[in-house]
């Protein structure tokens, strides 16, 4: 048993021997990547949960609280000493984050070692979802694999072969392409790592038209996908192969593509046309109060404020019962926008990951219009592995 394990469960036995009293507030840190190429996915975070708060009248399970928001800056070291900052200084009750997984992975042992629920809306690493994983970890976004695993079941179907794979050399890249191939069985015509911080692919571009596949995968978040879809499209590729992509074009990155993402698949957990009212509320009050169109990011970090409002109110506000609120929020007993949504035994969600294409919308622009469901009720390739004290 590891020596973390082992504080989980004396930790555990502590909080049973004395009953917990309710809490007259709950404050929460988020840690994200409010800056650089890829600043707006904290932003849309941010705003989420901002909304979420709002919808619920200022609390979270009845409790007055308070939403902590500071910049990763994309580095590991900075998360590491923003989630310090909010354990030590902050006496935060949970922590969320982080968007990038080389940033959740860096801070995680620190934060469930303090025994503090973690919540990612964002990264989900393999290395916390088998037998790294924590009952004080949970995922309210995907497994790194999953919308890669969605999109190689699409592509096996449709019998494409010759595939050209590529992303960014960090951990959720490699996921990325490990969940791509566990699912897409046919010819591979390259598979290629850059370094997380490039931003121009003119090497590459010229390396993929001497190989000529017959398809290109590709993952690159944020402001990498902008630049590098943008490249591909001007370096008159997308004429000649197709482009398919995870975690790469969405909402929050797609009006800065615009039409050089036209006719493009993707895979999503989650779409804007998703008909059900929770989800429908979300939309359009998030499109009304900030002025854009929510993507994942958005819709997942909305879904994690709900989903503690739910625990809180479950254990009537005791959050420093920290047994009874993780087997509360295990249960997932709220609204999600997703609509199907419910945790693994390893705490990473279990939903439906659909194809979106790319098309103009009723007014010229260019928006995702929502396709079939390529992967249901969906869970991860690692939770077999994942043994909880």
């Amino acid at each position: 048993m590891r020596p973390w394990h082992m504080a989980l469960l004396l930790g555990a036995a502590a909080c049973l021997a004395q009953p917990a009293a309710s809490a007259d507030k709950i404050k929460i840190g988020i840690i994200s990547t409010f800056s650089g190429p890829s600043g707006f996915n904290g932003t849309s975070t941010r705003d989420a949960m901002n909304l979420a708060l709002a919808h619920l009248g200022g609390t979270i399970g009845g409790l007055p609280a308070e939403l902590l928001f500071e910049d990763d800056q994309q580095k590991p070291d900075q998360g590491v000493a923003i989630a310090n900052k909010y354990l030590r200084s902050d006496k935060v009750d949970m922590i969320v984050g982080a968007t990038f997984s080389n940033i959740t992975i860096a801070m995680y042992v620190p934060i469930v070692k303090a025994e503090t629920v973690i919540i990612s809306s964002i990264a989900g690493p393999s290395q916390i979802a088998g037998k790294g994983c924590s009952p004080y970890f949970f995922s309210t976004s995907w497994q790194g694999d999953n919308f890669a695993e969605a999109m190689g079941a699409y592509l096996e179907k449709k019998g494409t072969q010759n595939i050209y794979l590529m992303a960014p050399n960090y951990a959720a890249g490699h996921d990325v392409l490990t969940g791509f191939k566990r699912y897409y069985k046919g010819k591979i015509a390259d598979e290629v790592y850059t370094p997380l911080d490039q931003l121009d692919f003119t090497a590459e571009m010229t390396q993929i038209r001497s190989v000529n596949p017959a398809a290109m995968f590709v993952f690159y978040p944020g402001g990498l996908g902008i630049q590098f879809v943008k490249q591909y499209a001007q370096s008159g590729l997308k004429e000649k192969i197709p482009l398919f992509t995870a975690y790469t074009v969405d909402n929050s990155t797609l009006p800065a593509i615009g039409e050089d993402a036209l006719g493009q698949i993707t895979a999503t957990l989650w779409n804007a046309e998703l008909d059900n009212p929770a989800n429908k509320r979300f939309v359009a009050d998030f499109t009304s109060k900030y002025g854009y169109l929510p993507a994942e990011y958005g819709a997942q970090a909305y879904d994690t404020i709900n989903l503690i409002d739910s625990a809180v109110r479950a254990v009537k506000g005791k959050i420093e019962d920290k047994k009874a609120l993780i087997a509360a929020l295990e249960k997932a007993e709220f609204p999600s926008v997703r609509g199907s949504f419910r945790f693994n035994t390893n705490h990473f969600a279990i939903q439906n990951f659909y194809m979106e294409e790319v098309v103009k919308g009723p007014n010229g622009k260019p928006m995702l219009k929502l396709g079939d469901v390529a992967l249901k009720d969906h869970g991860d390739a690692y939770a077999g592995d994942c043994h909880m004290p």
